[in-house]
């Protein structure tokens, strides 16, 4: 079977968890992310979450559970590194930080930070990881700008 990959690309991002469950919770309610799909075998189970649809450029956060680790937070993003999504509206990191704020997982409070970095909160999730919520930060613009120009 031939597949559409014709260089060598940058594919997943994976994390253990220690609860699959409730990580997939956590990333499909305050992130844009949705379960591509689930797999299990005799040493755990894992999920790739993405952006819906995103076909032309696959990128997947790849959850794992291994059954030995079990309830154990297993976070390796922090205290700085962390994996970070862009939204479109300042108020929508505002509206994340609130609801994170509410479930009692908010790392950092929404703050201006200066150029390239933007307005900027930060969630934790099940395990620990920091998960940067940015606007302005204009990676996707800035990325599709200087290689558009090259196309």
């Amino acid at each position: 079977m031939a597949t559409g990959l014709t260089r060598a690309r940058w594919t997943h991002i994976a994390l253990p968890t220690g609860d699959l469950d409730k990580a997939i919770g956590f990333y499909t309610s305050l992130t844009p992310l949705v379960v591509v799909e689930r797999f299990s075998d005799d040493a755990g189970e894992s999920a790739w979450l993405s952006n819906e649809g995103q076909v032309e450029t696959p990128f997947v956060l790849v959850l794992v559970s291994f059954d030995g680790d079990r309830v154990k937070e297993l976070g390796l993003l922090r205290p700085f590194a962390h994996i970070d999504i862009e939204v479109p509206e300042r108020a929508d990191v505002d509206a994340l930080a609130e609801r994170a704020r509410e479930l009692g997982c908010l790392h950092w409070e929404p703050r201006d930070l200066p150029d390239p970095v933007g307005y900027v909160c930060a969630l934790k999730d099940p395990d620990g990881n920091v998960i940067e919520i940015s606007h302005n930060q204009k990676v996707f613009d800035t990325v599709r700008r200087l290689w558009g120009e090259k196309t």
